[in-house]
């Protein structure tokens, strides 16, 4: 402890005394505040003034004294021993990620967090939704937080203000023996590496792109959503002449009597409610009959998702003009980040529309571009160093175009003489492997059939033979210790793998194969934005975003070069494989002219 700070047991009588405090102004200003609710001139607006600052003094300030005054107690929990170790010890304790957020709006930063329940959670149990306080406490302590005051009524009495104090004093030691529990019961999983190292120091970084946004050009996407309303009608309206009536082209019922009894169309998959009407089976269907009215409901589904995402865009930019999308550490059990307000991972890049909503990111005043750096190929990479494949490594080093130099092995024609129908079937079994795809989803992503999709795959195999024997040993070894693990250790529970329901067993196992190449993904690109974000530290530039395994940059004038060769090394140092990881990068003016 520094010569500055106050020793335990001073901060500890001082914060009591505090605590006392609050409470006696707090009796004094409700009982003035009675008192006045019998003037009808005035006195209702001083009586709920008064009443407002008890409530502030009771609800907030007295526990916040008294959570310190637990905190001086407990010296060993404090950081350094300093008034602002104290302070982040309580904070790092009610959450972490919130008071970064609201530390740094005010410039303020937070240093001294050594746990987040939330965040530690998720790492020991990957596969749950949500991590809600009371469930946590309950599973790990074994006790039962009481709920909060229903509503958060103003009490003339004080009593409703007393109860939620109470509960949030409860709620502030049950996190500080979360945190202790949940430590130990990550050592036992070997994760606390993966929590101090990686997912705790990355709640700076998010908090610090959040604060800063991108810039949104509104009048871009008021333009692009009157042009797709106006798409999404004339696509209705095709529909309509396609069927000779109007119907609801969202009626999944409707649309069964309009195509299978009344058009006649050959039947897609049953389901509980009669025939599939997804896009997957409607898209199936045109390429069997090449019927005009599936082309234009399809046109319609696509537009609409556009439409509807474009419009939520709308509103979201901030009085800077700027979108703060809200980075979520704790939702995909493989690792990976995802993003709501808006939900910037689900914004196409396959279709021309798709990549025109791209446009509306831009630049921001004072900046001079938009640099955009991602991984190619990544998942392929790790894929080619966890099998220790000879021949997927040789692919990699050949100079080739990768999926060409691994079809031309498969089918044993040279590089230059693979076509596009030969890439793409290789391409969709490169990745289909790494995301798990069976032999039926091969198929259908095709257009063949699984008996030829089997073929494929055991042609591919054949070549390829540490990469079947990768995945063979990645669900034998999941299957006998009920999880799989990234590179870095993060593992991912899978029960069901011993399940006596075949459709459960078959989906676990492909979760086992997915998980350790997902989430090694997840875990470079979080290491890559560490160490991006470092470098970055004396630099006016700033990142912005990360989506999949892009991460998007605001480059400041005079620094591109030095950014530029900073990403790009700080990326491409992230993991060391056998297959170097490989950065592109790409620079405009808004997100979709910086694509590459």
């Amino acid at each position: 402890m520094n010569d500055s700070s106050p020793s335990p047991g001073y901060t500890w009588l001082a914060f009591t005394l505090l605590t006392v405090f609050s409470w006696g102004v707090y009796g004094i200003l409700l009982h003035k505040g009675q008192e006045l609710m019998g003037d009808p001139v005035n006195g209702r607006y001083k009586a709920f003034l008064f009443v407002g600052i008890a409530y502030f003094l009771t609800a907030v300030l007295a526990p916040l004294f008294l959570l310190m005054a637990r905190g001086a107690a407990f010296s060993g929990y404090t950081s350094g021993g300093s008034w602002w170790s104290l302070i982040a010890g309580i904070m790092g304790a009610i959450g972490a990620f919130g008071c970064l957020l609201a530390f740094g709006a005010r410039g303020l930063t937070l240093d001294g967090v050594t746990s987040d329940t939330a965040l530690a959670a998720y790492l020991a149990l990957p596969g749950q939704r949500t991590f809600d306080l009371a469930d946590l406490a309950l599973r790990y302590l074994g006790k039962e937080l009481r709920e909060e005051t229903e509503g958060g009524q103003l009490t003339l009495d004080g009593s409703g203000e007393r109860d939620a104090a109470a509960a949030l004093v409860l709620r502030a030691q049950a996190t500080l023996e979360l945190a202790a529990a949940l430590e130990e019961d990550l050592d036992r999983r070997e994760s606390v590496a993966l929590l101090q190292e990686l997912e705790l120091p990355l709640i700076n970084v998010l908090a610090k792109m959040e604060r800063t946004g991108i810039a949104a050009d509104s009048e871009h996407f008021a333009a692009m959503s009157s042009m797709l309303h106006g798409e999404a009608k004339a696509a209705e309206q095709a529909a309509y002449a396609a069927a000779g009536h109007e119907f609801n082209l969202g009626s999944p019922k409707q649309l069964q009597e309009l195509l299978f009894n009344e058009l006649g169309l050959p039947k897609t998959r049953r389901i509980k409610t009669g025939y599939t009407t997804d896009s997957e089976a409607l898209t199936s269907l045109l390429a069997q009959t090449q019927h005009p009215i599936l082309e234009h409901l399809l046109r319609h589904r696509d537009v609409a998702k556009l439409m509807t995402i474009v419009d939520s865009l709308i509103p979201m930019a901030g009085e800077d003009g700027r979108i703060h999308t809200t980075f979520n550490q704790t939702v995909a059990a493989t690792g990976r980040l995802s993003s709501t307000d808006p939900n910037l991972q689900n914004i196409p890049i396959r279709s021309e529309l798709g990549r025109q909503i791209r446009l509306g990111f831009v630049v921001g005043e004072g900046y001079e571009c938009l640099l955009s750096a991602d991984y190619s190929q990544i998942e392929l990479r790790i894929m080619a160093h966890l099998s220790d494949d000879e021949a997927l490594i040789a692919a990699f080093e050949s100079g080739h175009d990768f999926h060409a130099a691994t079809a031309s092995r498969v089918f044993g024609i040279p590089p230059e003489e693979v076509g596009p129908e030969l890439r793409a079937k290789i391409k969709a079994m490169n990745y289909g492997l790494a995301y798990g795809l069976s032999a039926f989803g091969l198929a259908n992503q095709l257009r063949i059939t699984p008996d030829e999709a089997r073929g494929l795959m055991e042609e591919y195999f054949k070549e390829f033979g540490g990469v079947r024997d990768y995945l063979h040993e990645v669900v034998s070894r999941a299957r006998m210790d009920g999880y799989t693990a990234t590179m870095m250790g993060r593992r991912r529970y899978l029960p069901d793998l011993t399940s006596d329901n075949r459709q459960r067993r078959e989906m676990a196992e492909r979760m086992a194969l997915n998980a350790p190449i997902q989430g090694s993904a997840a875990d470079v690109i979080k290491v890559a934005m560490l160490a991006v974000d470092a470098a970055l530290g004396p630099m006016r530039s700033r990142m912005l975003l990360q989506v999949h395994d892009e991460l998007i940059i605001e480059v400041a004038p005079g620094e591109f070069d030095a950014v530029r060769d900073m990403v790009c090394a700080a990326m491409a140092g992230a993991a060391s494989l056998r297959v170097p990881l490989d950065v592109s990068v790409g620079t405009g003016r808004s997100w979709a002219e910086a694509a590459h």
